[in-house]
């Protein structure tokens, strides 16, 4: 059936093999990410058989529900990546063994909830360097040192380390210098007040460019005494996320989403009549190619990013979607397609996402 998403679980484990091995020799552990495959179940048992895999993480609990359990026993930490929210506090504490938090309310009913399930829950403090989504500013030293003395007081919270995100929201770009502040919050917080911190969790797919060796310039270095990453799309697709480069011995094509053809005709380019807006409030504008040839797929918006496919083949352009219809132009294609013929495409990250979270794509292995 389609739509339908082909998860290359060889070319996966290439990629895992290959990030697990550059972070492990840059002296970090791998926290996996499993939210851009909706928590997959054949993904996650790659995942959770894997050796170099350390930590499982989602930003989902109703992901993590799905193999918290099997990836405990296996001896991999699970992981909440999105800041709790209050009403799922004892889900939290039943399903993860450290959650990311920036909130003392939040801790504090972690802190309650863990009680009543008589557990330990770790945390990890989260700390804004910028890029101004989750943290307590790293300028507000006294906040951060206050939050640490707080937490502190809680017989159920252990604090498991600091970390940081940066590029998702704001684009910040990991750097030495930055990330060096993230370091030296960790040890201040050490000094002041004699604790251990396990973890400092220098970042995502964006930070592991840094892992480029001794032969890199400083300011391409990971700091000494970041000692996790955090990765989803360079395992899932390859990709370092800061330069939007290709990490060695990855590749690109791990997944393939297809879409078979509903209608195909010729049609004009440019739509008749005035103007508005379309279903999604947006004014598009359209290239006038006189008559061409409109294939519309049984795939929209609902489902996947249009500007995040590449059709495999190199004569066929998106021209644009709705919820449910993709259309994209055939006529200089040398393959003589008809209804019923399907497209192949390759995904970028907001592709595979949609794709995988839509219970209306068919998963499917190779």
């Amino acid at each position: 059936m389609y739509p339908r998403l082909i998860y290359d679980l060889t070319k996966l484990r290439q990629n895992l093999d290959a990030v697990s091995r550059t972070t492990h020799e840059g002296g970090c552990s791998m926290m996996v990410v499993t939210k851009g495959v909706c928590a997959d179940p054949r993904v996650v048992e790659l995942l959770i058989s894997h050796p170099g895999v350390d930590f499982l993480a989602d930003s989902r609990v109703k992901n993590l529900e799905t193999y918290a359990g099997k990836a405990r026993v296996a001896g991999k930490k699970i992981v909440l990546l999105r800041l709790p929210m209050l009403c799922e506090v004892d889900d939290v504490v039943r399903c993860a063994d450290i959650s990311f938090n920036s909130e003392l309310t939040t801790i504090a009913a972690l802190n309650e909830a863990a009680k009543r399930a008589d557990v330990i829950h770790n945390i990890l403090l989260m700390i804004d360097l910028g890029d101004l989504r989750e943290g307590i500013f790293f300028q507000n030293e006294d906040q951060i040192f206050h939050a640490v003395e707080e937490i502190l007081k809680l017989e159920h919270i252990h604090l498991y380390g600091v970390g940081v995100n940066l590029t998702c929201y704001g684009a910040i770009i990991p750097k030495n210098d930055n990330l060096s502040q993230l370091v030296q919050i960790a040890d201040r917080i050490r000094s002041r007040f004699g604790i251990s911190l396990e973890m400092v969790s220098g970042g995502n797919s964006s930070s592991i460019y840094l892992l480029g060796g001794n032969d890199a310039l400083a300011e391409c270095r990971l700091p000494e005494g970041i000692n996790n990453l955090r990765l989803g799309e360079s395992f899932l697709l390859g990709n370092d996320t800061a330069y939007e480069t290709k990490l060695p011995g990855t590749c690109s094509d791990t997944m393939l989403l297809e879409a078979q053809i509903i209608e195909l005709k010729e049609k004009p380019s440019l739509p008749i009549g005035e103007p508005g807006v379309d279903a999604f409030g947006q004014k598009p504008v359209y290239e006038d190619r006189g008559v061409i040839k409109r294939a519309i797929l049984a795939i929209g918006k609902q489902d996947v990013e249009p500007g995040s496919m590449t059709p495999t083949d190199p004569d066929v352009d998106i021209l644009g979607a709705s919820s449910d219809h993709l259309i994209v132009d055939v006529i200089r294609s040398k393959i003589q397609y008809g209804v019923g013929d399907t497209l192949t495409f390759t995904l970028g990250y907001g592709g595979m996402l949609k794709a995988a979270t839509s219970p209306y794509v068919e998963k499917t292995y190779r």
